[in-house]
């Protein structure tokens, strides 16, 4: 056994949960090449839960290489091979151990150690070659990056290296290997853009295209067509020629490109892109230990961060709570929805068609008050579908299934007879909606749900002149529908279960992470923005330059500028949303008379773009009134936390969600909030403004937190 093998044996005591991933070895006998080893990962359970590496299956690794290395010594066999389980490759270190530790030389030890396993591939004395048959991230790309060759199945739905998303870097030859095997600006593409872009995954034909497999083959034979791949490189019949590394300036470009990346998404306030550009900067020069020395470095510093701790706990949100929503009913209460109708026909209802009759694909029917409104809205969703069959997302039949199955009417009684389920897209006005419900009441089955799209409204309110007002529910979207995952379930007062228990399961079917959420004023995304928002502007009523305003809360690396966001979401929207809670809240929410004037004007935000960036639009600067109070940036940012720190005490203290958590999740699906921040509570537990503010943390000590040691 080697020292490697015992060190990781050893280690495997800080992960006492650990799922062990095993290294089966098994030989075969490839055509007119010779005795070949294949590994084999597999955790024993089925492909739900992936592979992944602590040190017990570091060590099983090993202890498959030492065997595989005295037969490749001895000349016993040609070649080895890494492949995995059916649909999964390997998903990377496990997660849920590498938040444990607590000290940095364990943390520098884990680090270190997989290094030591994969570097193992790359001395054997034959080739090595990785076949990527399923989904590969983190730790497993980089074990396939340690082999000679590389396959990849057409078939693969998810390829990454999500570190940077979590708050770590690539720390098992990722920020090393990758650019010496396909240049800096593809490595960058894959490390920093992809990570930060909410964590985008390749398929396997862009693996492919990228250079980081050598071949790539059909999935219902992949390892039988890759083993004959296999042979034939081995027989020299097939030579890998890859093309040669720019190590020039354009090598500086890419990492240069990548900060200015990082500084869009994250403006400096998380420390792992940086680090991870660093390292691939230094990889310029292709000594490969510097690089794997420079990795164990960053990741020991990393771990022991709060940044990971904060991308951990905001992993486990959307991969666990998001899938087993607080609150929800008895998912056996759902009644099935077999058609679905939308009332409205404009951009978000159009959108919320296109939605429902791709994942539930039952008919859907749009009306609204005018045939060439009606017209429009099916349009829209027949040409969405459109592209989806362009980019060969979809293929010719079922595209055309999927536009056979949206049509419009303008009388409801015709397009809603059979609905089991109608949501409302119409204008912000509670007598608006109130009408639109009681005419579809009239015309629906008994059992059919009625969902409203309301952003701030009271659900209850809204059913309350109805007959059966126990089948109203509130199923919030986010724009854009088909990119944000948050769907925010509405519980009125009337609401009974197997309502809510429909809603849900409908949330489920469109792939949307539900949260509960009491009936309150603008429930929780919208309330909490509003508040953040609202002080943004009271500052610059008040006096302060919208320049430094904005500049305030940069340290927290959101996504975008606040004004930006308004730009974004609308002015007309936002000062909608803020006079309905200013109507609930008076005393907390205020409607900016700024605000007010520039939607008056019919202007679109704050901002002009004749440069590209954004600057302040000289006819919003002339009609902004402001005092004389001039605040600097910190105390800017003071006051918009504590103002969102004491909104959401108040929001728990009411009941508008569950727990902590809930918030979290919504802010980080629904508003975009970093992962770096691990979600809005803990990040201001971290900074002290929850203690400040209300005399006690959000979270219980560690949650989200760099633990003692």
């Amino acid at each position: 056994m080697s020292t490697t093998t015992e060190l990781l044996r050893e280690a495997a005591a800080l992960f006492p949960d650990e799922v062990v991933t095993q290294a089966h070895v098994r030989h075969l006998d490839l055509p007119g090449a010779g005795r070949f080893a294949l590994i084999t990962l597999d955790n024993g359970l089925d492909h739900t839960k992936p592979t992944t590496f602590g040190p017990a299956s570091l060590a099983h690794l090993s202890a498959a290489i030492d065997q595989v290395e005295h037969e490749a010594a001895n000349g016993e066999i040609v070649g080895v091979g890494i492949t995995g389980k059916p649909f999964i490759f390997a998903v990377g270190a496990d997660l849920k151990g590498v938040g444990l530790l607590k000290r940095r030389e364990d943390a520098l030890a884990i680090g270190h150690g997989g290094h030591e396993v994969f570097k193992r591939l790359s001395g054997l004395a034959v080739p090595t070659f990785a076949y990527y048959n399923g989904a590969a991230m983190g730790g497993g790309v980089e074990v396939g990056l340690h082999c000679a060759y590389r396959t990849v199945s057409a078939a693969l739905p998810a390829f990454s290296l999500p570190e940077v998303f979590l708050g770590l870097v690539p720390g098992w030859g990722g920020c090393t290997l990758l650019p010496n095997l396909i240049g800096a600006e593809k490595a960058v593409k894959v490390v920093i853009e992809n990570s930060l872009n909410q964590n985008r995954q390749l398929k396997g034909v862009q693996v492919f295209e990228l250079g980081i497999a050598d071949a790539i083959f059909e999935g219902a034979d992949f390892l039988e067509q890759s083993l004959l791949w296999t042979a034939a490189v081995l027989k020299g019949e097939i030579a890998v020629e890859r093309p040669e590394v720019d190590r020039g300036q354009a090598w500086d470009q890419a990492v240069a490109t990548g900060r200015f990346l990082a500084d869009g998404k994250v403006h400096g306030a998380a420390p792992a892109a940086y680090r991870a550009l660093d390292i691939i900067a230094a990889a310029k020069d292709g000594d490969l230990q510097a690089g794997f020395d420079a990795e164990d470095e960053a990741l020991a510093d990393l771990i022991m961060s709060g940044e990971l701790r904060s991308g951990l706990y905001a992993f486990d949100l959307v991969q666990r709570r998001a899938k087993r929503p607080a609150g929800a009913p008895d998912k056996s209460l759902a009644r099935p929805v077999n058609k679905v109708g939308v009332v409205g026909a404009g951009l978000m209802a159009s959108q919320l068609a296109l939605l429902f009759v791709r994942r539930l694909e039952v008919p859907v029917v749009l009306t609204d008050i005018d045939q060439a409104r009606v017209d429009k809205g099916v349009g829209y969703v027949h040409a969405e579908i459109d592209k989806l069959l362009a980019k060969g997302r979809v293929n010719q039949d079922k595209a055309n299934r999927l536009k056979g199955l949206v049509s419009g009417v303008l009388d409801k009684a015709e397009g809603f007879a059979d609905a089991d389920f109608v949501i409302e897209a119409v204008f912000e006005e509670i007598g608006v909606k109130q009408q639109v419900f009681a005419e579809v009441e009239a015309v629906v089955p008994e059992g059919a749900i009625l969902a409203t799209n309301t952003s701030s409204l009271s659900v209850s309110e809204m059913a309350s002149k109805l007959k059966h007002p126990e089948r109203v529910v509130g199923f919030h979207f986010f724009n854009p529908v088909a990119v944000l995952p948050l769907l925010e379930i509405v519980r009125g007062e009337a609401t009974d279960d197997a309502s809510l228990a429909t809603a849900f399961a409908v949330a489920k079917k469109l792939k949307k992470s539900a949260v509960l959420v009491k009936d309150a004023p603008a429930f929780v995304v919208n309330r909490i923005l509003t508040r953040f928002m609202g002080e943004i502007q009271n500052v610059i009523d008040e006096g302060t330059p919208v320049a430094v305003a904005e500049k305030a809360v940069e340290p927290l690396g959101l996504p975008m500028s606040p004004l930006v966001l308004l730009e974004l979401v609308g002015p007309a929207i936002g000062l909608h949303v803020s006079e309905t809670l200013h109507g609930a809240f008076p005393e907390r929410f205020t409607v900016s008379p700024n605000l007010k004037a520039v939607v008056e004007a019919g202007k679109r935000g704050f901002y002009v773009y004749d440069s590209g960036k954004p600057e302040l639009d000289p006819e919003v600067a002339a009609l902004l009134q402001q005092g004389d109070k001039v605040l600097t940036e910190e105390q800017v940012r003071d006051r918009v936390l504590d103002a969102v720190a004491e909104e959401i005490s108040l929001m728990l203290a009411e009941g508008v969600v569950a727990e902590p958590q809930d918030i979290d999740l919504c802010l980080i699906t629904g508003a975009g909030w970093p992962f770096h921040l691990g979600g809005i509570t803990p990040y201001l537990d971290r900074a002290g403004v929850t203690e400040r503010v209300t005399g006690k943390r959000f979270l219980a000590p560690g949650v989200a937190s760099v633990p003692a040691a």
